[in-house]
C-alpha cells in the first residue's frame, strides 16, 4: 500500500467544517448511541476500516452491548437486539448511504417519518451524509485503524 497524504494536515479548514457538523449533531437532540450506531453502519457500507474501528471502540467504551456491535451489519436478521427506532435509523442509513443504488424510495422515506420527527430525520440524514464524507476521505487516503496498528505492534 502506498503512502497517501494526511488530509487533516493538508486541509485543516475543510476538516474544521466536518468537525463543526459533528459538534452540531452532538447537541441536536438525537440520542448519541443512535448516532454512533448509524455512523457504524454507514462506515460498514462504505468499507472504512478506520471509522468502523473508531465507532466500534467508542460504542464499546460507552456500554453498548457486544451483540449490537457484532450484529449491526446483519441487523435485519438479529431479532430483538435492536429497538424499533434503531431499526428505522439503520434502514434509513442504508437507503441514504446507498443512494446511487436505492434512489431513496418513498417507502423508505415513509418508514423513516413514521419513527422520526422532521428535525430528527434531517439531523439523522446529516449524520449519514457526514459519515459518508468522512468514510470517503478515510478510504481514499487509507487511514489505518488504530486498533489494527496496536495489534500489529503487539504481534
Amino acid at each position: 500500500m502506498s503512502h497517501r497524504i494526511d488530509y487533516m494536515k493538508i486541509a485543516p479548514d475543510a476538516m474544521k467544517g466536518f468537525v463543526a457538523v459533528y459538534g452540531y449533531l452532538g447537541q441536536s437532540g438525537l440520542d448519541k448511541h443512535l448516532i454512533d450506531l448509524v455512523f457504524l453502519r454507514v462506515s460498514q457500507i462504505n468499507g472504512c476500516a478506520f471509522c468502523i474501528d473508531m465507532h466500534s471502540q467508542d460504542m464499546h467504551k460507552h456500554g453498548v452491548p457486544f451483540e449490537k456491535l457484532i450484529l449491526t451489519g446483519a441487523w435485519r436478521e438479529s431479532g430483538e437486539v435492536f429497538s424499533q427506532r434503531e431499526k428505522a435509523a439503520l434502514a434509513w442509513a442504508e437507503s441514504v448511504a446507498l443512494v446511487a443504488d436505492t434512489g431513496v424510495p418513498d417507502a423508505d422515506y415513509d418508514a423513516a417519518v413514521a419513527e422520526f420527527s422532521d428535525k430528527e430525520l434531517a439531523d439523522l440524514s446529516t449524520a449519514i451524509a457526514l459519515m459518508s464524507a468522512f468514510n470517503r476521505m478515510g478510504v481514499a487516503f487509507r487511514n489505518k485503524p488504530v486498533t489494527a496498528s496496536g495489534l500489529a505492534r503487539a504481534a
